[in-house]
C-alpha cells in the first residue's frame, strides 16, 4: 500500500439487513484492500466514535473513519460516508458518487428518510452477520 493509500473503517449496524448488503457489496468491491468493518454494536466502534466524539448509541447511520490510525484520522456520516466509500471503489462508482454536488441537507434528509425505514424494508437480524473466511481479516 503507497502512502497515499489510507484505511477507511466502516462502522455498520450490524443487525440491519441493508447495512449487511451494503458491507457485502464493498468487500466483493475493494480489489485495493482500502476498507476495514466494525458493528457499531462492538468495543471497537464504540472507542472509535468516543475518540471522535460521537455518541455510539445512534445506530441511524453508517459512519466511515477515514485515514484510520493516522493524525489524519477523521469521521464521516451520513451521505458523506458513503459517497466516500463509493469515490474509494473507483470506477463507474466514483461517478455515482458525483452525487456530492447536490445539498448536504438534500443527501442527508434523504438518508434519513432510508435509514428510518431500513428495518421494515430490508430486514433486522437477531445478532450481528458472521464474514465469511475469506474476509475475516478485515474486520475489527
Amino acid at each position: 500500500m503507497s502512502e497515499s493509500d489510507s484505511i477507511s473503517v466502516v462502522l455498520y449496524d450490524g443487525v440491519c439487513g441493508l447495512c449487511n448488503q451494503l458491507v457485502q457489496f464493498l468487500l466483493k468491491r475493494d480489489h485495493r484492500d482500502r476498507f476495514r468493518f466494525a458493528s457499531l454494536q462492538s468495543d471497537v466502534a464504540a472507542q472509535l466514535l468516543r475518540r471522535h466524539g460521537t455518541d455510539a448509541a445512534d445506530l441511524d447511520t453508517v459512519y466511515v473513519v477515514i485515514d484510520y490510525g493516522k493524525p489524519s484520522e477523521s469521521l464521516l456520516s451520513r451521505s458523506d460516508s458513503i459517497i466516500h466509500l463509493l469515490e474509494q471503489l473507483g470506477g463507474i462508482w466514483a461517478f455515482v458518487a458525483a452525487g456530492k454536488i447536490l445539498p448536504k441537507s438534500f443527501r442527508d434528509s434523504f438518508y434519513k428518510f432510508v435509514a428510518t425505514n431500513r428495518y421494515r424494508v430490508f430486514g433486522k437480524y437477531d445478532v450481528c452477520q458472521m464474514p465469511e473466511d475469506r474476509f475475516k481479516h478485515k474486520f475489527l
